[in-house]
């Protein structure tokens, strides 16, 4: 009893004092080693091959900003800008304060090119935001067929076909208390904003598809769980048969 208790009983992982101990650690280091290089050496080989890659719609807004910035753009121009900009609401997610400034922006541009519709648009807009304030719900019959006038009214002057995804975004885009006025502000914010949402770091690795996934989704969320389940697994095999060599060897 006495030479149990004078015993030091403290373990470390990086100072191992037995061979199977040390054996252990050494092995756990280089599963670490093989998970980190995975998980941080992909993420640095992303990093090297990137390359900004700009969407067609940033490409065509760049054409047209400086004319649209100075308010001297032709209807064509304006519609192109309207496009690109549409472009950009319609993503799955847009920074409220963003929002604000792109739906000025849509709405200016909008209505700059509506020329005799532009009563028309006005009455839709108008029709859709009181029911979108008053419907209770959004399958609200008057409140579809208002929305539905209005994606279409817009898509018509933009020549949006029926089956670009862009048109859901139309009717949340417009606002009326911004038809008149394009603010200096919210240009800042556009110019800002445009190249933020629309110029994209691609390279082989994001472009390449496997098993129907872009290849470095496929390798982060399925492959990288898979490594680290695998790595668990070789762990407790391979701890599993040394502990049934030494019970054979005694």
């Amino acid at each position: 009893m006495e030479n149990i208790e004078n015993n030091d009983y403290k373990l470390s992982f990086f100072k191992p004092t037995t061979k199977k101990a040390l054996k252990n650690r050494n092995m756990a280091l280089w599963l670490i080693i093989i998970w980190a290089t995975a998980v941080f050496g992909f993420q640095f080989l992303l990093r090297i091959m990137q390359e900004p890659v700009p969407e067609e719609a940033y490409n065509n807004y760049e054409l047209v900003w400086e004319n649209v910035k100075n308010e001297n753009a032709t209807d064509e121009e304006m519609s192109i800008f309207a496009n690109s900009v549409l472009q950009v609401l319609g993503k799955v997610y847009v920074k409220p304060e963003y929002q604000e400034a792109l739906s000025n922006a849509f709405t200016w541009s909008l209505f700059k090119i509506a020329g005799e519709d532009k009563d028309e648009l006005l009455n839709n807009v108008l029709s859709f935001e009181k029911l979108y304030e008053e419907s209770e719900s959004i399958f609200d019959e008057e409140y579809i067929a208002a929305k539905t006038k209005l994606e279409n009214c817009v898509a018509d002057l933009l020549e949006i076909p029926q089956t670009d995804p862009r048109r859901v975004a139309i009717p949340f885009s417009v606002n009326s208390e911004k038809i008149d006025n394009y603010t200096e502000e919210n240009k800042v914010i556009t110019a800002k904003v445009m190249p933020m949402y629309l110029i994209h770091n691609r390279s082989v690795l994001t472009d390449t598809k496997f098993l129907g996934f872009p290849f470095h989704y496929f390798y982060t969320a399925v492959f990288l769980l898979t490594l680290f389940i695998g790595l668990c697994w070789i762990y407790c095999f391979i701890t599993d048969r040394r502990e049934l060599k030494e019970k054979a060897s005694n």
